[in-house]
């Protein structure tokens, strides 16, 4: 059995994993800051300096109503995953130059892409709808897709093993720059707190997560900010970064709590609302 590339294109980061026989681990790349170019040195040199591959796997986080299950990577598709930028600025360019990064390198290697949103896609109608106008549900496919799929799915299959029952109802958490919660009973996503776009849900380091449409739309009528400003604001500027309002503006919880240890007042409201919402969020799933 050869070996597989396993690349993830993180909002902030990327992660290269090769796994061997057995899924052993044979080598990796962690760059916890990674500019998002597909010609990154590190990145070209470790691709280049790898041994026979068999295929590469590439985690992308939306995948809109069109991808619902991992999918061969070709124009078509590349094209399909660059058209819903829009639903997910931070991650599918990111996504996409992890692809043309490891095609760059390894020529003609096979690559399959998987979807965070799949594992969400069959979520029960009542969790998947928003209360809109049906027609624009239709016209714009707005939903609830879910993000951080492949994350839940394997947290669920995990905790089910080692519990030793495969009907269990598990409430999984995915914490990180992005963070999220789902509610998987028999290896199935029944709900989750993220929707349309990864704005919606848990506070995370740099996203608002939810808040009160009334208050963007005011914001945008009343405020004096314009769209971008608005949009900008809530994916890079809010989240524990906004709370915590520290010089680095990174909104990284490991500092933010540090700041809250020494008396920032801040960072201390910062971490009581992360932790505020994510409790709140999961405690109407524990009894399902």
């Amino acid at each position: 059995m050869t070996s597989v590339l396993v690349v993830n294109a993180g909002s902030s980061s990327l992660k290269l994993r090769v796994l061997g026989p057995g899924d052993a681990l044979t080598a990796t790349l962690d760059l916890s800051e990674w500019d998002g170019s597909p010609d990154h040195c590190e990145v070209r040199e470790f691709l280049r300096g790898l041994p026979e591959l068999g295929a590469a796997g590439h985690r992308v986080v939306h995948g809109g109503s069109r991808f619902r299950e991992a999918v061969l990577v070709n124009d078509e598709v590349l094209a399909g995953i660059a058209s819903l930028t829009s639903l997910a600025p931070l991650h599918q360019p990111r996504a996409i130059a992890g692809i043309e990064a490891v095609r760059a390198a390894r020529p003609g290697l096979p690559a399959v892409v998987c979807f965070d949103t799949a594992f969400h896609a069959g979520l029960p109608p009542a969790a998947a709808a928003y209360a809109l106008p049906q027609p624009w549900a239709e016209r714009f496919r707005l939903r609830r897709y879910g993000f951080h799929g492949l994350s839940h799915a394997y947290a669920s299959r995990r905790a089910a093993q080692l519990l030793g029952a495969q009907d269990q109802r598990i409430v999984t958490c995915h914490l990180g720059a992005g963070s999220s919660l789902a509610a998987v009973h028999g290896g199935r996503s029944v709900d989750t707190t993220m929707g349309f776009t990864p704005l919606e849900g848990l506070v995370m380091a740099t996203r608002a997560g939810s808040v009160d449409p009334g208050l963007i739309v005011w914001l945008l009528q009343h405020g004096g900010l314009t769209l971008d400003e608005v949009s900008t604001g809530l994916e890079s500027r809010s989240g524990l970064s906004g709370l915590a309002d520290l010089p680095s503006r990174s909104g990284d919880l490991r500092e933010v709590r540090l700041a809250a240890r020494e008396g920032d007042p801040g960072a201390r409201l910062a971490v009581a609302v992360h932790a505020h919402r994510c409790a709140g969020r999961s405690r109407p799933w524990r009894r399902r």
